[in-house]
């Protein structure tokens, strides 16, 4: 039996229900087999981050170099990465082994509005992790931090997007959760791919417990990109997924809480 291949390289969540946990969930839940490259231990749960120990950079690299080395995956997603010499090691040996279909999930700015990089790291994320991904999924608060200006509405996503795309090789996928359409009460992201641009619109999910929402997109459009569907089809079927696993309607916590990934299981 043969089955595809799907790397997360992220921070390790405590409360299972983002980074590394929330992609492994994804992953497997789409069928795929997980791998993992963990950047760093968090301590926290649905109420907030209490504590970060980064992974050395050393061993990010051992991590890489033993998952290609054995078992390549066919898509790679990026989420957390917090500090330039993490990034310039995961720079270093995707680019060393060719990795295929990497997704760049750009976690810049917390649900509270606070950068969660320092300047140097900003700097080495744009400079070597933006452009050797397929496609970037920033939310707007991240867009805005890139491009340079905020965003208050769908005329401002597509210049942003444009400003973006100079700045990488591959896609950028702008997720507009936090600009909620107030009249049709939709939420819309922006898919802008060599010039071209495709809305992606979806009503409102009515769930406060989005714990993780970012983490599990940009893993579900790896595994689609690894099962060889186009861009526009892995972007579409992962929102799809994700749209599932929020409507589930799981609550668990005492804050906003994670989503159900298994919800077809349950």
């Amino acid at each position: 039996m043969d089955i595809k291949k799907v790397l997360t390289i992220a921070g390790s969540d405590s409360s299972g229900g983002a980074g590394i946990q929330a992609d492994i969930k994804t992953i497997t839940s789409l069928g795929m087999y997980a791998e993992s490259a963990i950047t760093a231990l968090t301590a926290q749960n649905t109420t907030g981050v209490y504590g970060i120990w980064d992974t050395s950079p050393e061993f990010v690299k051992k991590q890489i170099d033993c998952i290609f080395e054995d078992i390549r995956p066919d898509a790679v997603k990026i989420g957390m990465v917090s500090n330039s010499e993490i990034i310039s090691a995961i720079h270093e040996r995707l680019t060393y082994y060719r990795a295929e279909n990497i997704v760049v999930d750009p976690v810049m700015v917390s649900t509270s509005g606070s950068r969660l990089l320092s300047q140097d790291a900003m700097d080495m994320l744009i400079e070597k992790l933006l452009p050797i991904g397929t496609v970037i999924t920033p939310n707007i608060p991240e867009a805005e931090v890139l491009c340079g200006f905020g965003i208050k509405n769908k005329d401002d996503m597509v210049k942003a997007a444009e400003k973006i795309a100079d700045m990488i090789s591959g896609a950028v996928l702008i997720k507009g959760g936090h600009n909620v359409d107030t009249e049709t009460d939709e939420v819309a992201d922006l898919l802008y791919n060599k010039g071209g641009i495709r809305w992606f619109v979806s009503p409102k999910i009515d769930n406060p417990n989005t714990h993780g929402t970012g983490c599990t997109l940009s893993s579900a459009i790896a595994c689609k990109l690894a099962e060889g569907k186009t861009l526009e089809e892995s972007v579409g079927e992962a929102k799809e997924y994700l749209n599932r696993a929020l409507s589930a309607g799981l609550d668990i916590g005492k804050g906003a809480g994670p989503l159900l990934h298994n919800y077809m299981l349950v």
